[in-house]
């Protein structure tokens, strides 16, 4: 399976620039319409709204940052992406609900979402935005997976890099993140969130290779992207040598 990813090119955004640049923003409701009910009253969560160099400059709710014809605009939001690996080195996927709005039934990274616009979960320098994400992957691997915050302590998290990068779901929502890789390694109780999670497995990364593989099997564009550029390097060095590839300050346009 092949996935097509973008990035367009778009007026670089200031806060001194947005207001200008969003006169016409979409903020109808129609596109919920049908939708799962918890799902819809997730997407009010308000997202932490960037320029292209990870500078806040405000905040829009998750639905707004998620429609198509805004991020066609270049609205641009913060996210992150947790690997989580067991003490064999397995890496934890899941496979996101049928409930999702976005990219519903599809295998991805242990946990993906964002920080909130919030004390404690935002940030303006690099140090600060990457002690908010790791707060913020704490709580929703609790929310998705249930995994207990007491097994994936704060300071366990290694933060590698920042990947900014724009995909589309299914025309009418799509992705246009800076995204805040982080790794931990643990082992972990899973209660998985029926309404975010559907399945989830560990596996090692020849298995991961042989998922790609399959026809049956899709996977979040985000996931690939990541996969098919650094992870399994990442995954070779997990145990000796990731610190060089760790708290890389430039970000990685996709």
């Amino acid at each position: 399976m092949s996935t097509t990813v973008s990035v367009t090119q778009a007026e670089p955004i200031t806060a001194q620039s947005i207001l200008g640049l969003f006169p016409d923003i979409d903020t109808s409701s129609v596109e919920l319409d049908g939708h799962d009910a918890e799902q819809i009253r997730l997407m009010d969560e308000v997202c932490i709204v960037l320029d292209e160099n990870d500078r806040p400059i405000g905040n829009f709710s998750k639905k707004i940052c998620h429609l198509m014809t805004n991020i066609d605009k270049g609205l641009l939001h913060r996210a992150f992406s947790v690997f989580l690996f067991n003490d064999r080195n397995e890496l934890l996927l899941q496979q996101r609900a049928t409930e999702k709005i976005t990219f519903p039934d599809m295998w991805t990274n242990t946990c993906c979402s964002h920080p909130l616009g919030i004390p404690g979960e935002t940030g303006a320098e690099l140090e600060e935005s990457v002690a908010g994400v790791k707060r913020a992957a704490r709580r929703k691997l609790e929310h998705e997976l249930g995994i207990d915050p007491s097994q994936v302590p704060f300071e366990a998290f290694k933060f590698l890099t920042r990947i900014h990068y724009k995909a589309p779901s299914d025309g009418k929502w799509g992705e246009h993140e800076i995204d805040y890789i982080l790794f931990i390694k643990a082992n972990v109780t899973l209660e998985p969130n029926l309404n975010e999670v559907s399945d989830a497995c560990y596996v090692n990364a020849d298995g991961l290779k042989s998922m790609f593989e399959d026809p049956a099997l899709k996977f979040t564009p985000w996931f690939k992207l990541i996969c098919n550029s650094l992870l399994f390097e990442w995954w070779e060095h997990l145990d000796e040598g990731l610190d060089k590839y760790l708290n890389e300050q430039e970000i990685r346009r996709m």
